[in-house]
């Protein structure tokens, strides 16, 4: 997911509207809907800086085992359909 801001910046917006702040203020400063707000609030609510920078680091490595997985199924798949035929 590409967004405009950064981890950092997410994270303020999130702590500006638990400060008290009310969502309609911080949607408009930012520019940005209620309901992005809320994805983001879920998300990166009650995070530090420090935490995202490693979920950024897990979500990474999750989609480098991913991309492995993936290239393996194939070879899985076959070597299935080898193994039940009667030869």
């Amino acid at each position: 997911m590409k967004t405009a801001f950064t981890d950092e910046q997410i994270i303020q917006m999130v702590k500006e509207h638990e400060t008290g702040e009310k969502t309609v203020d911080v949607c408009r400063r930012y520019g940005i809907s209620q309901g992005t707000f809320y994805k983001y609030k879920s998300k990166y609510g009650g995070m530090e800086s420090s935490d995202a920078k490693k979920l950024r680091a897990l979500e990474g490595e999750n989609a480098q085992l991913k991309k492995l997985l993936a290239e393996q199924m194939p070879d899985n798949g076959m070597l299935r359909d080898v193994n039940s035929k009667n030869w």
